[in-house]
C-alpha cells in the first residue's frame, strides 16, 4: 500500500467495497466497509473492548467519535441515543463516505460525518468515545487530543481505547500532565491487551477527582 494509510486523507488504494456483519448496540447489523480504512474486514478488537466497557450514553447532546473509520462507534452511539447528535470525525474522506452510507442504510439521521475543521467551533461534547489513530505518531496524536479534549462539556467524560504495547500507559501519564488542573484520567478497564482510559472534565465547583489505578 506504500504511503497509503488508514489516516490518509484520500487513500490511493482500490476502494474494494465489502459487506460485513457486526453487532453494535445489541443489534446484528450489515455494514459496508472498504479498503484504505481502518479494520475493513471486522470490528477490531480495540473497538470491541471499548464498546464493552463503557457506561450508558447520555440521552441527548453532542457526542464525538474521534477517528471514526467506517463508523462502528458512531453507529453504536447513534442507535443507543437517538436524540443525540453524533459527530463522526476523520481525515480520511473514504471513511467519512462509509459512515454516511452506513448511517443512511440503517436509518440513522443523527450522524454527521465530517472533517475536523467542519465541526462548528461553538459545539461542546457530552462525551467523546474514540479508538484514536495511535500509528499517526505521538506528536500528531497529542495535537489531536489537545484540540478535542478541551471541548468536553463540564462534568463530561472522554473514553479512549489504546493498545497496551502501543503506549497506553505513557499516554495516560501524558494526559494527566497535560490536562491539569480541571481534568483527571484513569484506567477504567483492560482486556485483550488494551487499556480503556477515562478522562473527566470537572465542573465549577469541581467534581471529585477520579483515582488512577
Amino acid at each position: 500500500m506504500g504511503s497509503d494509510h488508514y489516516f490518509s486523507a484520500t487513500p490511493a488504494s482500490a476502494e474494494n467495497l465489502r459487506t460485513i456483519r457486526v453487532v453494535l448496540a445489541g443489534r446484528d447489523l450489515e455494514v459496508t466497509t472498504a479498503g484504505g480504512v481502518f479494520s475493513p474486514d471486522r470490528l477490531d478488537a480495540g473497538t470491541a473492548v471499548l464498546l464493552a466497557n463503557m457506561p450508558p450514553l447520555p440521552p441527548s447532546g453532542h457526542f464525538l467519535d474521534l477517528g471514526c473509520g467506517w463508523g462502528p462507534i458512531s453507529l453504536a452511539m447513534a442507535i443507543a441515543s437517538p436524540h443525540a447528535t453524533i459527530w463522526a470525525v476523520d481525515v480520511n474522506e473514504r471513511a467519512l463516505d462509509l459512515v454516511r452510507r452506513n448511517a443512511e442504510a440503517l436509518g440513522l439521521t443523527n450522524v454527521n460525518a465530517v472533517l475536523p475543521d467542519d465541526v462548528p467551533d461553538d459545539i461542546v461534547f457530552r462525551t467523546i468515545r474514540s479508538n484514536p489513530p495511535i500509528r499517526v505518531g505521538k506528536n500528531v496524536l497529542h495535537d489531536m487530543l489537545e484540540r478535542w479534549i478541551p471541548r468536553l462539556d463540564e462534568r463530561s467524560d472522554a473514553w479512549m481505547v489504546v493498545q497496551r504495547n502501543l503506549g497506553a500507559d505513557s499516554l495516560q501519564r501524558w494526559i494527566a500532565a497535560t490536562f491539569n488542573p480541571g481534568y483527571s484520567v484513569y484506567r477504567s478497564a483492560t482486556g485483550k491487551g488494551y487499556r480503556v482510559l477515562k478522562v473527566r472534565r470537572h465542573g465549577t465547583p469541581a467534581t471529585e477527582p477520579i483515582t488512577t489505578l
